[in-house]
């Protein structure tokens, strides 16, 4: 059986075995726990197989790995269009069409071709350092990119010789259970290694809290708001924390108006501004601010008008407790329910809708994930800079500029200080659409290891043998 068929053939079988949830009917809950599908309602279960896996995919070796990584992205791609639907189903957050593509974009995630050993030969012999596994991580993951996260986490992982434990976010819990599922027994009937991916499902908080404070859980990865970033990063243990980020975008007098168009348009409307690093809030020069607008219209975008806005701020916002929060209904939701509570007809297909705000709007300074971004009119690049860094929010997330004043380009770069700096193209360029560099669903800023890769969740060793074993 080719692998194809046996992709097939294990979709049908769980299928088959586990009862109603998501997905058009088709994904669904848990399976018994302690299963060969990797679902587990005890943390101290799912680690005590993930302990076991882990230990079996160590003695099977780095070309195992590559296998389960090409399982990985091969299933994905396969099952992109069902599983989008899937994830979209449960979530009710983002477009279809962009929840297939994060699935494709898989294929750009790294795996083992990214570890490498350190070779050191001297007149007192020989050393080698190499990146070895932790053991078993404890992942948190969002519900705005369910199975993404945990697939590029999972070929990042186990490409560098990991096991999981899961902790999926409620609200994309059964897609992610299903597609682990899934990964689980393919793996297993391909290399016979137990589930390497552990969920807890259902998770709940307390689970998440065992998770954090497993004593054989040495690290631990999470991928969400500040909420969960806060409680990641509070642990003992080694902690790596993808978390928020509202990224600005600044467009200078000497920007190519209709590139910066397009740009902020594919960037902040993909998958409805879902994305961590996706334009927020752009503060573009006066001279050139007519024309930007302009430049918007022409590439497709919608413009809302004053009033329009505020009647989207008012129902898009929660103003409690002397601060803004999002109305969760709306984020994530297509252009033309936006329209819709702004008053404003929008046609089918349009991406992105955007208009002129002051920096007093809470669309500038609120993360609010919603395909609608406010456009600042600033005097000058200083002041753009300024307040770029100002709703930043010391995040050190993502940052874009406009320009081919290299100067300008050079300082704002500087300024920032974010993990990830675009430069006359979309945000998303910085994973590889639209740009250079690889994928990752995990960025991780507030500790500092950027965009994650396999060599993210090694631990450095060290092997010295003195005095022997030089051939030269």
């Amino acid at each position: 059986m080719n692998q194809q068929d046996l992709i097939a053939s294990v979709v049908q079988e769980v299928l088959k075995q586990i009862a109603p949830g998501a997905a058009a009917g088709a994904a669904r809950a848990a399976a018994p726990a302690g299963s060969g599908d990797g679902l587990f309602t005890s943390v101290d279960e799912a680690v005590e197989v993930a302990t076991r896996s882990q230990r079996q995919l160590a003695a099977a070796g780095v070309k195992v790995r590559e296998g389960i990584v090409q399982i990985i992205k091969t299933t994905a791609g396969k099952n992109a269009d069902a599983w989008g639907k899937m994830e979209l189903d449960e979530t009710k957050l983002g477009r279809l069409d962009h929840k297939i593509a994060k699935l494709h974009l898989l294929q750009n995630v790294p795996g083992t071709e990214f570890l490498r050993t350190v070779a050191h030969s001297g007149d007192n012999g020989i050393g080698l350092d190499e990146a070895a596994p932790w053991g078993v991580i404890g992942v948190i993951t969002p519900v705005t990119h369910s199975i993404p996260t945990l697939s590029a986490n999972a070929i990042n992982m186990i490409a560098a010789g990991n096991a999981m434990v899961v902790n999926a976010h409620p609200s994309g819990a059964k897609c992610l259970a299903y597609a682990a599922s899934v990964y689980n027994r393919l793996i297993k009937q391909q290399f016979n290694i137990d589930p390497l991916i552990c969920v807890i499902n259902p998770p709940t908080l307390k689970s998440a809290e065992e998770i954090f404070a497993h004593p054989r859980i040495p690290l631990l990865v999470a991928t969400g708001g500040p909420a969960v970033a806060r409680a990641a990063m509070k642990q003992t243990k080694r902690a790596i924390v993808a978390g928020p980020g509202n990224p600005p975008v600044v467009i200078d007098e000497t920007a190519d108006l209709d590139v910066a168009a397009r740009s902020i348009i594919q960037g902040g409307g993909f998958d409805n501004n879902l994305l961590c690093i996706g334009e927020k809030e752009v503060f573009v020069v006066a001279s050139v601010f007519d024309k930007m607008m302009a430049a918007m219209r022409r590439a497709g975008a919608v413009e809302l008008n004053a009033s329009a806005i505020d009647r989207l701020a008012k129902v898009a916002f929660k103003y409690e407790n002397n601060h803004y929060a999002v109305n969760k209904d709306f984020v994530g939701k297509d252009t033309h329910i936006l329209g819709e509570a702004a008053g404003v007809n929008v046609r089918p297909g349009v991406d992105l809708l955007f208009g002129e705000t002051d920096e007093s709007s809470p669309f500038v300074f609120e993360e609010q994930m919603m395909p609608f971004v406010p456009f600042v009119r600033v005097p000058d690049f200083d002041h753009a800079l300024d307040l770029a860094i100002k709703h930043e929010h010391g995040f050190g997330h993502t940052a874009i500029i406009h320009s081919n004043n290299l100067a300008n380009i050079t300082r704002m770069g500087q300024a920032m200080n974010t993990t990830l700096f675009a430069v006359n193209g979309p945000s998303t360029g910085c994973l590889g659409i639209g740009g250079e560099g690889y994928a990752s669903y995990s960025i991780a800023t507030p500790t500092g290891e950027g965009v994650t890769n396999p060599m993210t969740f090694t631990r450095f060793r060290r092997q010295t043998v003195s005095g022997s074993l030089r051939i030269v």
